[in-house]
């Protein structure tokens, strides 16, 4: 399938992430002109020689920084995959500064992103797509994720009430939520035989998801393909929410 981004610019957040990155290479592979954000401008630049991506690193809670780096960014796609995972904690233990930092990384950034992006996209009449990575946490009742989890159902609404207004301007807003992508960093938790084990029992493909999972998903909504998907929030979980 002709995917229809060959040549479009394509602003992909949190690019120095495993998710990120992916999407990164999966849209690179596809001929769009990828623009690869994130803080660590290190982990940037080996991606911009491993891929050929343009980077365009900027700090997501910074409202200043946002509308500056994006000001006179001309994009089709938005790819909003920066995040944080916060804390491991019940509503009664969690720490309400923690909170206030995943909200203002997931689902403040998203916003920021979103709002200065649109207005360019809107301006330039080309419409577009956008495709924010949400979670399976958004969805489900998981333990130990009240932050992250209120973070994630936060993107969701943005999606579909981004999805209702910028459609006017044949902008598609979509949502991704997927499950664990067994890496390092989640390992110390999820790899824990009483907290893996029985997420995987109960989940039907019985197994983690990869970067590459993730990013074939956020690449069709992208592309010409979902011309008329919008609004959706799909799950990339191996049918954990459908149990």
């Amino acid at each position: 399938m002709d995917t229809g981004l060959k040549g479009r610019p394509i602003l992909v957040t949190g690019a120095s992430g495993g998710i990120g990155a992916a999407t990164v290479r999966m849209l690179v592979r596809e001929g769009a002109d990828v623009i690869a954000s994130g803080r660590n401008e290190g982990i940037l630049a080996d991606l911009s020689s491993a891929t050929g991506c343009r980077t365009l690193p900027f700090d997501l809670t910074s409202e200043d920084e946002v509308k500056a780096a994006l000001a006179d960014l001309s994009l089709y796609g938005v790819v909003n995959c920066g995040g944080w995972g916060g804390e491991i904690a019940t509503p009664m233990e969690t720490d309400v500064a923690v909170f206030d930092k995943v909200i203002d990384i997931n689902a403040r950034g998203t916003l920021l992103v979103t709002k200065y992006a649109s207005q360019g996209m809107v301006k330039a009449g080309k419409g577009g797509s956008i495709v924010n990575v949400s979670s399976q946490a958004s969805l489900v009742g998981l333990a130990g994720h009240i932050s992250y989890a209120s973070s994630k159902g936060a993107v969701d609404a943005m999606t579909r009430v981004s999805a209702l207004e910028l459609g006017r301007y044949n902008i598609r807003v979509n949502a991704v939520n997927p499950t664990v992508v067994m890496t390092p960093m989640s390992a110390w938790y999820w790899g824990r035989d009483d907290i893996g084990g029985p997420f995987l029992q109960t989940m039907p493909m019985h197994k983690w998801a990869t970067e590459d999972d993730c990013a074939a998903p956020i690449v069709f909504l992208l592309s010409d393909g979902a011309a008329m998907i919008s609004g959706v929030c799909l799950p990339i979980d191996g049918g954990f929410t459908a149990v």
